[in-house]
């Protein structure tokens, strides 16, 4: 029985074979085509619309006023610009791999058309129509033929994976994208953790829980995977009030509100897991997704983990000036073009540019071990009358370059604790630090003077 079955499958393998070399079989006069021998040679820029029907359904294409693609069937949504693109330029500008007949051929033979594809170029009434039958399994290109060319001809194997795509993959994924930029106020509402921020003069604080500066970075990664959400499926088109029960969207377990002054409106996002899957919408849209990337380790940040833990926020290498005043102490310097440090207005006494940088960079790097939210009064922690104070300037370059100040006050200093009360002056809260850098201030101006260059010896004769 298995020798059987073994000589009817190589009889068929045999028939098979000698099926495909027969439609690959040429003469040399309509084998080759020309170099470059074009099917379709039209400009991407010209094609307004495109039709591509294939065995299980249709899809239609048409760009809209701005230029953007629009799927006008089965369904009207947005369209992907860089797919529905790559599918016109590759229909577009058609190269012919090689003619098979030149004229007379019987189509059924090629299967032509399994699918069908085509271009409405702006100034004409009639499309282009490319036929496209089975693959060639030697060499996975294609059978063709362009209406009104008697030719059947080998496509390319590079519009396989073209040809093979669906709606899904030609549609706009990122459905409910906005600039991070606009956002102006965040609020988010999860099962363990509620917070909300606002942006004042390009920077986040926190409101509540509690108030203080945020990390920008923070907040900014959370907005741009908000918005660069693509979706992996698309649950429903039009949600209605069991869409959202069933998804449980109704109860969501995230929620977060983002506020847009610049289009006066609010956008909610909902989020919500259920059957190893997480479901979101938004108030803006009538549609429920399942997102590519599971956003809830960003959803589920704490307000401390949002929190600015640096004293104060710049970059050491861009520090252009320095203010230190310590007991009797008063000390400005100031950074020259060629990066040198001067410890007078005039730019002539030199500083020691080490222990400027090294100071700078001590301030730059300051954090809080513990903060301190709702400070009494100054004397308490020894901000009256504190015992240093550092201000450092800075200067962004650029075309408009940007400067800044920022002034630390040191209060009392917890010496077997090895920790400092410090106060950002423009923050109502308070910082303990590490102590340490206390140790890098000058006690007098001579200290931070750039030492004497080394006198040498006169050699003995």
């Amino acid at each position: 029985m298995k020798i059987k079955n073994t000589v009817l499958l190589l009889g068929a393998f045999i028939v098979l074979l000698a099926f495909i070399l027969f439609l690959d079989k040429k003469g040399p006069a309509d084998k080759a085509a020309g170099p470059e021998e074009k099917l379709v040679a039209l400009a991407s820029a010209d094609v307004q619309k495109i039709t591509f029907k294939k065995e299980s359904e249709t899809l239609t294409f048409k760009k809209d006023d701005k230029g953007d693609w629009m799927v006008l069937e089965p369904l009207e949504v947005k369209a992907d610009n860089t797919e529905v693109g790559q599918l016109v330029d590759g229909f577009a500008d058609l190269k012919i791999e090689r003619v098979v007949e030149k004229e007379n051929a019987d189509l059924k033979k090629y299967q032509i058309p399994q699918k069908e594809i085509s271009l409405w170029v702006k100034g004409q009434d009639n499309p282009v129509k490319v036929l496209i039958g089975q693959e060639n399994p030697l060499g996975n290109t294609f059978y063709a033929q362009k209406e009104g060319d008697k030719r059947v001809v080998l496509l390319p194997s590079t519009l396989k994976t073209t040809l093979e795509k669906k709606l899904f993959d030609f549609r706009q994924k990122d459905i409910f994208k906005f600039e991070t930029a606009d956002v102006a106020g965040i609020k988010l509402q999860a099962k363990d953790a509620s917070w909300e921020a606002r942006k004042k003069d390009g920077e986040w604080f926190l409101q509540a829980p509690f108030k203080a500066l945020a990390k920008d970075s923070k907040i900014t990664t959370l907005l741009d995977s908000l918005s660069n959400q693509r979706a992996k499926e698309f649950v429903t088109e039009s949600k209605k009030a069991e869409d959202l029960k069933k998804s449980g969207l109704d109860k969501p377990e995230y929620q977060v509100v983002l506020s847009l002054p610049k289009d006066n409106k609010e956008l909610t996002f909902a989020f919500h897991k259920a059957d190893d899957k997480t479901y979101v919408t938004t108030s803006q849209s009538t549609k429920i997704i399942v997102p590519e990337i599971d956003l809830s380790a960003d959803l589920d940040k704490k307000p401390a983990d949002l929190r600015e833990n640096k004293v104060i926020t710049f970059n050491a290498w861009q520090a252009s000036k320095v203010a230190i005043k310590k007991g009797g102490l008063n000390l400005t310097l100031t950074k020259a073009p060629n990066d040198k440090w001067y410890s007078d207005a005039a730019q002539k006494e030199e500083a020691d540019a080490s222990k400027v940088d090294t100071f700078v960079r001590k301030i730059e790097s300051l954090e809080a071990v513990e903060y301190i939210d709702a400070p009494k009064s100054p004397a308490e922690y020894g901000l009256d009358k504190p015992q240093a104070e550092v201000t450092i300037w800075t200067k962004e370059a650029g075309e408009k370059p940007v400067e800044k100040s920022f002034t630390v006050l040191v209060g009392k200093e917890d010496k077997d604790k090895k920790q400092a009360v410090v106060k950002n002056a423009r923050l109502d809260y308070l910082f303990k630090v590490d102590s340490a850098f206390l140790t890098e201030f000058p006690k007098e101006a001579k200290d931070w003077k750039t030492p004497e260059p080394e006198k040498k010896e006169p050699e003995k004769k």
